[in-house]
């Protein structure tokens, strides 16, 4: 099954976050907003209740054609027939899972380092989450907030372990705290030169929304569409860069021409300046 991460929901059934609505309700309406994954998690319900859950949400789920993945609970996974298992640091090794649950189950890992990132990878994982980014309540037992520098600053690592070990492309998401309000500069500037994120896991952005649907179509709109932070277009983009490429035959022209230079300056910038003036 091909997957796509871009819109990753973690359940929380907690009265909290649901108030009188169901789980499968706001779980539908999520799927009919365009959620491309669904994560069923829950750390308190006893093996009978999370398996009647897990298999409704797995209905749901195949209506849609969408991956149904169990936190944590191997054993949840297996009986009803989902398609994975997600694994947090201190869960199942990812190893073990792969041997129980089969070759084409989804095992996904969190991590928060670059030496977990690699054993991840190393052990198999079909994708990561990345977090904690932003605090968050949802994520009791968060050992530490990465930030977007702290993503960027793994995915950079991954980039490395992808060219030089692992030879496979892992994919990755980024989880904690993330909503409508940073979704989309978690997506651009948590980026590395060789690796970006291939999408957002989120909880209470949407499971906690008066409209889950909604929220989910708006996320979707968001990570889909160009961040309205970047204000040129791919054609101004692309003339900057043909620009950029011109500097070097444009300043070999000026060392030979010896053109006359009146340049203005301030204290701002005059260090600068002063070493533009001087490699012409």
């Amino acid at each position: 099954m091909m997957v796509d991460y871009s819109l990753y929901l973690v359940t929380d059934g907690t009265p909290r976050i649901l108030g009188d609505r169901s789980l499968e309700e706001v779980v539908r309406s999520a799927i009919e907003g365009g959620v491309t994954l669904v994560q069923y998690r829950d750390k308190h319900a006893e093996t009978a209740v999370m398996t009647r859950t897990a298999n409704a949400l797995r209905s749901s789920c195949d209506l849609h054609s969408i991956p149904l993945i169990i936190n944590d609970r191997v054993d949840v996974a297996l009986a009803s027939n989902a398609h994975g298992v997600h694994l947090g640091q201190t869960d199942m090794d990812p190893l073990v899972a792969r041997r129980i649950l089969g070759p084409a189950a989804i095992i996904g890992v969190t991590v928060s380092s670059c030496t977990e990132a690699r054993e991840a990878v190393n052990a198999g994982a079909d994708y990561l989450g990345i977090g904690t980014v932003f605090a968050t309540p949802t994520k009791e037992d968060a050992n530490s907030i990465l930030g977007i520098a702290g993503v960027r600053e793994i995915l950079e690592c991954l980039s490395v372990v992808e060219r030089t070990h692992s030879g496979r492309k892992v994919p990755t998401v980024a989880i904690g705290g993330v909503n409508i309000k940073n979704v989309q500069r978690v997506m651009y500037m948590a980026q590395a030169e060789r690796k970006k994120l291939n999408g957002v896991a989120v909880v209470s952005a949407v499971m906690a929304a008066e409209d889950p649907k909604f929220a989910a179509q708006t996320l979707r709109r968001l990570i889909k569409g160009r961040p309205a932070f970047i204000a040129a277009s791919p054609e101004k983009e692309e003339q900057a860069v043909q620009l950029t490429r011109q500097v070097p035959d444009i300043i070999r022209e000026l060392g030979q021409k010896h053109p006359l230079c009146h340049n203005m300056t301030n204290l701002v910038v005059q260090n600068f300046a002063a070493n533009v003036a001087l490699a012409m």
